[in-house]
């Protein structure tokens, strides 16, 4: 598998199909392909399918055929020019910035050290209207220790649409050692991409939450 590729096809397909709402029928019948076929590229890890039909999913997905391959995956998002249209930034309402939150996913937590502003990525889930993750004994431990505002930041970014939403959470975080509490949040199945090993359990109880969202709407 190349730096340019570093997942699978299918996987991206299926990722991107759910991020728009679309049913696989949905995807299949703008691709002109099969949905038993769709199944299998989605279901089969390192299903490879022709030019042809990378193309024509990529079009059905309103997004590229690099993207779908991986591509840029070694730069940041947004390294290239957005495409054509008029971008429109919304501010998101307070119940608009927890429902982006709801499934969780990997966020960065924010925090000051002597140094200056820190931001590290978690993995992240929502409890009730606390963020929750798993931390080590490092820098993050110490922030929360010290009982200053600790913030997180979470966002969605297109390459292909020039769109995205970011959201941002600050509060006062505690370290969790309620057994209760703790089983709670065992049951939400945290698990982190740079390792298990991540014995602390903070709980950010959100004082302010904000987002914004980038639309783009085609010229007239």
């Amino acid at each position: 598998m190349s730096d340019q590729d570093p997942g699978d096809f299918g996987r991206r397909v299926a990722e991107r199909r759910d991020e728009l709402g679309l049913s696989r029928e949905d995807v299949a019948r703008q691709a002109g392909i099969d949905p038993g076929y769709l199944e299998y590229l989605e279901e089969r890890p390192g299903a490879s399918p022709e030019a042809s039909t990378r193309l024509r999913l990529a079009r059905a997905l309103s997004t590229s055929v690099d993207h779908l391959e991986g591509g840029g995956f070694g730069e940041p998002v947004g390294t290239g020019h957005p495409p054509g249209g008029v971008a429109e930034v919304l501010e998101l309402e307070r119940t608009e910035c927890y429902e982006l939150l709801r499934h969780g996913g990997i966020g960065r937590v924010l925090f000051c050290e002597d140094r200056g502003p820190v931001g590290l990525p978690v993995n992240f889930r929502m409890l009730d209207e606390d963020i929750v993750f798993r931390t080590g004994d490092g820098s993050i431990r110490g922030a929360v220790a010290a009982g200053g505002l600790i913030g997180l930041e979470a966002d969605r970014l297109d390459d292909a649409l020039g769109e995205g939403w970011s959201v941002l959470a600050t509060g006062h975080g505690a370290l969790v050692e309620d057994a209760e509490t703790l089983q709670r949040i065992s049951a939400l199945d945290i698990h982190s991409w740079a390792g298990e090993h991540r014995p602390r359990v903070v709980r950010l109880r959100v004082d302010e939450i904000t987002g914004r969202r980038i639309r783009r709407h085609l010229e007239a």
